[in-house]
């Protein structure tokens, strides 16, 4: 993700540029951070470049979300992610009405703060994701590593009881959850990179391409 702090980063048009051949296939930022003519002129980039795009809204206020979704389908995102859970069943009627083909992520959970974290309880948690299931989630938006509480535990009962993809969000920052996120791999789909490339924790004093391509190069072993 070309974001860092929850906002798509004022370079992200050269930062593109620097990674777009590393090999990397997903690629998005966040609706805020950048006018809406320089996210086309992004989106049309990835696009071109042959890559599955993401946008992920991260807002609170219902004029704010639906900026944000429409933002989605004006730059022809592959994938809206996050977007309040109480705002969820009213996007999904919406994207419908539009007939966007954008897949739809919401985040669950109790969200606050920004950047993001995740409240409440895991069952709390494991039954709003239930529930977004029953009424038809293409996948959901899990903020795991902003979980206040036991991280493992959350980990374990999403992919035991949610039948869904899952995108895990948000302070994906070292090798060592990457691990955890792959031997889980049967249900968390993908995950979110942001502020820890734009950090360099994964090579030190390497470049942004140079991060990109070792958490490549681990995925791969």
């Amino acid at each position: 993700m070309l974001t860092h702090h929850d906002v798509t980063v004022p370079n992200a048009l050269e930062v593109f540029e620097e990674v777009k051949d590393t090999g990397l296939k997903f690629i998005g930022c966040k609706d805020v951070g950048l006018p809406l003519d320089k996210l086309k002129e992004l989106f049309s980039k990835m696009k071109k470049a042959d890559m599955v795009t993401f946008l992920e809204v991260v807002t609170y206020s219902e004029e704010e979300h639906f900026r944000g979704v429409d933002t989605a389908i004006t730059v022809q995102a592959d994938y809206l992610i996050g977007g309040m859970p109480w705002f969820f069943e009213r996007t999904q009627r919406y994207l419908k009405e539009k007939r966007a083909k954008v897949k739809y992520f919401p985040y669950i959970g109790k969200i606050e703060g920004h950047p993001c974290i995740l409240k409440g309880s895991v069952d709390e948690i494991i039954e709003n994701g239930l529930e977004f299931e029953r009424k038809g989630v293409e996948g959901i938006n899990l903020l795991l590593y902003r979980y206040l509480g036991d991280q493992n535990e959350l980990l374990n009962r999403v992919v035991e009881e949610l039948h869904v993809p899952i995108i895990v969000a948000g302070s994906v920052n070292s090798f060592e959850r990457i691990d955890k996120l792959k031997e889980k791999d049967k249900c968390i789909w993908a995950f979110t990179i942001g502020g820890a490339i734009f950090e360099k924790k994964f090579v030190e004093g390497g470049e942004i391409r140079d991060q990109i391509i070792s958490v490549l190069e681990h995925l791969r072993q």
